[in-house]
């Protein structure tokens, strides 16, 4: 399941009523945390033993939903991340807007040494 952020919300108004012109970002990056983000980004992304967000691609659009189309890989734990669980979609490698978010399927505990890789096709984000 995922859901757009307060903040892209707002964006896709005021672009499709013509309210302000806005563009799509020139890419977009992956974030994970070990809880919900929650719509105003109010959840707590990782940091720390060497976590940075990972840039993120998707296919076309289809049927509702849209699918990452590569592999994405995070760099080896240098400490114990926790239990990753949730995922979100931003704007940016650092700071930026969050864009989207959800939670994978099945947590992760990463310990030290590991490295979380999310397979191409399994992060869908979904319109209705």
């Amino acid at each position: 399941m995922s859901a757009m952020s307060d903040y892209l919300e707002l964006k896709f108004l005021d672009h499709f009523t013509g309210t302000a012109s806005t563009s799509a970002p020139s890419a977009v990056y992956l974030g994970l945390s070990t809880g919900s983000f929650a719509d105003g980004n109010s959840g707590t992304e990782l940091s720390g033993s060497n976590y940075t967000r990972k840039a993120i691609t998707f296919a076309s659009a289809s049927s509702g939903s849209i699918a990452s189309n590569a592999n994405v890989e995070f760099n080896p734990a240098t400490g114990s991340w926790g239990t990753v669980s949730h995922w979100a979609i931003f704007d940016a490698s650092s700071s930026g807007n969050l864009l989207f978010h959800g939670a994978f399927t099945a947590s992760k505990a990463i310990a030290s040494g590991d490295i979380l890789k999310v397979a191409s096709g399994s992060l869908t984000i979904s319109a209705d």
